[in-house]
């Protein structure tokens, strides 16, 4: 079901059964949502009593407090001071409905945010790419907002004038059903009325705003290129165009005035209607069959009563509409299947350095973005088939596209191959345990996310426990000390947000020196492509090749001269393995491997 057309005038009864089950399955997802709120509603109907109990007074004064030409003042007192127990008792009642209801929201929410973001967090690497992230982000912060502003003041109104409705209603079917009828069906063709009316004045407003950025476009253009348009002779087209502008503004807002100035009066002018069909009818009818006077002045005031929470109750309604639609998008999101799913009998690794081995393996994205369901990818893997012994250092080379992040994706296993098998240690990864996996090979991404803590605090994500010893002997081994000293606060220098304090390489030493803090058995390196000063790209290459040393390592390499360092070479071509050899022995062969690195040679000659 699509989430466009959710506030259209109308929906049909399918659309409706849609949102019923949205509702019910989020008070699944999140059952403090529900919890409690029958009796809230009642909370909330006894609550509204204050609003009905006037109505009811000026009805009991004037049948029961002036008869046979007497004033009966005591009956008069006696009648306010029930009223004004009444009243008190309901503002108690109303005030305990709406602590409820905001606390059971709020509860509800945090557990649908809670569950919501572990969820994200369980997903797989290939639900996290670039082009879906947003849309996560938009889940865990617009729609969850939109549910947020619903029970801030949409919940709160639609249960607090349903139940002054409901309230209101009862009481005039008590006082004369058939009046009751009379004004319930006069005032109900203003519910539909007043929802066709705001439908069209929130897109009338909609499409004002719009002229409105385009006369700010067009003015500023006009303002800020005033030079370039008098150079140009060209002040009269562009002031046609502010003008056309302008003009399209005026008349959008003067579009969107005149609905509004329909849509105000509407209520008073049902009102009037209901009103005069009750006075009209109770004038037909005369007094008797229970009919008194006092009822007829109390069912004029109970009508506009029951009249006044219309107009709300239809933008609520319009307004539950958006909140549905935005939880059926949280709900798609916990919907989503989680990441590789964990073995349900997983295997130990084996103690000591760790092989890799890729037999048969064919990879296909997914479709671009399953909360969307755009059509899929072609494999970007075919068939690969590759033996990586223990200790041995390994770069992935090809053009991009060519596989060589996919392969190192499902080597983390940060997906799971379509077809074929992985293994570390002689193990499938199917069968190791993710948290095990993690202690025994680590990535550093080609963009390092640093948090916005201190270096120290970035290296305890890796190793909470680690103490400052324990990190500058780690610096101290990947020969990095002196720049750590050299810092302005050593290992406490805050990297920034995202670590924009510190140079790209920088950052990288960073996330190499977060890498050792595990001291992996397996790493999987993807070169960072970003150009860095020669004296921190000789520390970083020193810093890899200490790193890197007595470990199983796969190099993403996207300099050559990586390559060249590295024991063996694999050169993948369209997702398939079209070469694997020593630096020198590809170059022999004068093969992919060799025009590629041909064509580094020139552009590196070039540069």
């Amino acid at each position: 079901m699509s989430v466009e057309g959710e506030g259209r005038i109308g929906p049909d009864p399918a659309r409706r059964f849609v949102a019923a089950r949205t509702i019910q399955r989020g008070v699944r997802v999140a059952p403090a949502l529900g919890h409690g709120l029958l009796l809230t509603f009642v909370l909330a109907l006894v609550g509204s009593l204050a609003r009905v109990v006037v109505p009811v007074l000026i009805q009991q004064v004037v049948d029961g407090g002036f008869r046979d030409g007497e004033v009966r003042v005591g009956w008069i007192v006696r009648s306010c001071a029930v009223a004004a127990a009444v009243i008190v008792a309901s503002a108690i009642a109303l005030r305990t409905a709406v602590r409820r209801l905001g606390t059971q929201a709020e509860r509800g929410l945090y557990a649908l945010r809670v569950r919501l973001y572990e969820h994200i967090h369980r997903l797989s690497l290939e639900s996290h790419r670039e082009e879906r992230r947003g849309a996560l982000v938009s889940r865990v912060t617009s729609d969850i907002e939109t549910l947020t502003m619903f029970f801030a003041w949409g919940g709160l109104t639609f249960m607090l004038d349903g139940a002054l409705m409901v309230a209101v209603a009862s009481v005039m079917l008590a006082y004369d059903w058939m009046l009751a009828l009379v004004a319930l069906g006069t005032s109900a063709p203003l519910f539909f009325v007043l929802r066709r009316l705001q439908a069209r004045l929130v897109a009338a407003y909609e499409h004002a705003r719009g002229r409105n950025a385009a006369l700010l476009s067009a003015v500023s253009e006009l303002v800020a290129g005033t030079e370039t348009l008098r150079a140009a002779r060209a002040q009269g087209p562009m002031l046609a165009r502010t003008r056309r502008a302008v003009r399209e503004r005026t008349d959008a807002q003067t579009r969107a005035g005149i609905i509004g100035a329909f849509l105000f009066p509407s209520g008073e002018v049902f009102a009037a209607f209901t009103v005069t069909a009750v006075v009209a009818v109770g004038a037909l009818r005369g007094l008797g069959d229970g009919l008194t006077a006092g009822s007829m002045v109390g069912f004029y005031f109970l009508t506009y009563r029951f009249l006044e929470p219309i107009a709300e109750f239809t933008e609520v309604v319009d307004q539950a509409q958006t909140a549905v639609a935005g939880l059926r998008r949280v709900l798609g999101v916990l919907d989503t299947p989680i990441g590789p799913p964990a073995p349900s009998a997983p295997l130990p690794l084996p103690e000591g350095p760790l092989s890799v081995a890729l037999h048969e393996v064919t990879f296909a994205y997914a479709p671009r973005d399953t909360l969307v369901g755009e059509a899929g990818e072609a494999p970007a893997l075919r068939n690969v088939t590759v033996e990586i012994p223990a200790r041995q250092h390994v770069a992935l080379v090809g053009e991009s596209g060519s596989g060589k992040t996919t392969l190192a994706r499902l080597v983390a296993r940060f997906a799971d191959p379509t077809a074929g098998t992985v293994l570390v240690g002689g193990v499938t990864l199917r069968r190791i345990d993710g948290a095990a996996l993690r202690r025994r090979l680590v990535v550093v991404p080609q963009e390092p996310f640093l948090f916005a803590d201190t270096i120290a605090g970035n290296l305890r994500f890796a190793s909470p426990d680690a103490t400052e010893t324990e990190m500058r002997g780690a610096a101290a081994r990947l020969g990095m000390l002196d720049w750590i000293d050299g810092l302005p606060e050593g290992l406490a220098t805050r990297v920034g947000q995202r670590g924009s304090a510190l140079s790209g390489g920088e950052r990288q030493l960073v996330a190499l020196l977060r890498a050792s803090m595990t001291s992996p058995d397996v790493l999987i390196l993807d070169e960072a492509t970003s150009a860095v000063d020669p004296l921190l790209e000789t520390r970083i290459a020193a810093a890899l090749g200490a790193l890197s040393e007595g470990r199983t390592t796969i190099a993403i390499a996207h300099r050559l001269s990586t390559a060249a360092r590295a024991d063996r070479v694999l050169v993948l071509h369209e997702g398939r393995l079209v070469e694997d050899g020593r630096h020198e022995d590809l170059l022999a062969r004068g093969g992919t491997y060799a025009r590629m690195y041909g064509q580094w040679l020139d552009a590196t000659a070039a540069g």
